[in-house]
């Protein structure tokens, strides 16, 4: 049994991408070359790939040549992966809710600095609606950017929301031009046995989704 999930999306053949399981050590990954590390810090800051002396505070990586791999962190928190479909240029995004809401993700496809046509998602493991319980403060967040976003919450009986992070992601990555989007269907908090959740265990771990090219 493999201790992680592969990607399911149509990336080319010289991509390699997905998510460790809480059976594997984050440290190494299925993927030749070196992960690069972030301080992540729920923010929209993006920046390339490169061997950092020092973690630097971002929230999303792009990369487009072998040997670094752009890799994440999470543990409730929505994992991005990207590349183009030529495979030249390939990304990871932390997006928890507040990154997600202040445009991570838009910002992730901009540094990218391809026409977004040509690009790609998959949205690896994260809370899912069902378990993910927040205040009118999220939804007004994303609902001041996009009314639209309504459609992504469902009240609860206690007079709070369940907020839906893969519906909210897919909007937002289709407002910004991408229209081959993948992945999502997890959740993190229910599947105990493979996921680690802060929400479930603020002592947990993290889980590492990753993105890079295969050695030719």
């Amino acid at each position: 049994m493999l201790d992680w999930i592969a990607a399911d999306w149509m990336a080319p053949a010289s991509i390699v991408a997905g998510t460790t399981l809480r059976t594997m050590d984050g440290s190494s990954l299925p993927v030749p070359g070196v992960p690069c590390w972030m301080n992540q810090v729920h923010g929209v800051t993006v920046i390339t790939a490169t061997q950092f002396v020092e973690p630097p505070e971002a929230d999303g990586l792009v990369n487009g040549a072998s040997g670094l791999v752009c890799a994440v962190r999470t543990a409730d928190c929505l994992p991005v992966l990207f590349c183009s479909r030529d495979g030249n240029i390939f990304a990871a995004a932390h997006a928890g809710w507040r990154g997600l809401a202040a445009g991570v993700l838009e910002n992730t496809v901009d540094k990218m600095a391809v026409d977004a046509a040509e690009l790609m998602a998959w949205l690896g493991p994260a809370i899912s609606q069902p378990s993910f319980e927040i205040g009118d403060e999220v939804r007004a967040a994303f609902m001041a950017h996009d009314s639209d976003a309504e459609a992504c919450f469902v009240a609860n009986s206690r007079g709070r929301w369940q907020g839906d992070l893969y519906a909210l992601a897919r909007q937002r990555l289709t407002a910004a031009g991408i229209s081959e989007i993948s992945g999502g269907g997890f959740c993190t908090y229910l599947d105990e046995d493979r996921f680690h959740s802060y929400r479930r265990d603020p002592t947990c771990g993290r889980m590492v989704s990753f993105v890079g090219l295969k050695t030719l």
